[in-house]
């Protein structure tokens, strides 16, 4: 019996950078791969002006979550109205990933990105919620302070002002 679709699947629309942005999203995530990729075919290739070959989708997991990445044109580009969010556990792993997803692209603020393709980025201590969501408001609002002093989140400087230390 196949396994069942995941519910919800993230399709991100590119140019024609489809599949160079799925082998670099499954380099920089553990437990991830390419699952399929599908080209354009004589209908295909004419209906959307690409070459009869070229690569149209391409299905990838990335920690287990499926996405598809389409080439479909230039028309539509990415914005922050929609991000990807990675909840990390530690600082090394807040490092690994905005090391490598901001790699060619942009550091933003409070934790986020953008990639070299232009998708949007949170790279998120599980830590920093559990602060913010502390019952102390005191707490809560240095925390919040410090992130939006924050490019990259620092879990140390997270820590600091939750516990009110001068840093």
């Amino acid at each position: 019996m196949p396994k069942p679709l995941q519910r919800v699947t993230p399709f991100l629309w590119f140019d024609h950078q489809a599949e160079e942005a799925a082998t670099f999203y499954v380099s920089i995530f553990k437990n991830s791969r390419i699952r399929t990729v599908a080209r354009y075919d004589d209908a295909g290739a004419k209906a959307s002006g690409r070459p009869k070959g070229s690569v149209m989708t391409v299905a990838f997991e990335l920690d287990g979550q499926p996405f598809t990445a389409l080439n479909g044109g230039p028309h539509f580009k990415f914005t922050e109205a929609i991000s990807l969010v990675v909840n990390c556990e530690t600082q090394e792993e807040v490092d690994h990933f905005w090391k490598n997803l901001s790699a060619g692209g942009q550091e933003v603020q409070c934790g986020w990105l953008k990639d070299r393709f232009g998708v949007s980025w949170q790279v998120v201590p599980t830590v920093l919620i559990e602060m913010l969501q502390d019952k102390d408001p005191e707490k809560s609002k240095r925390v919040m302070a410090a992130m939006l002093k924050m490019t990259k989140i620092s879990i140390e400087g997270l820590k600091h002002a939750y516990e009110g230390r001068v840093v």
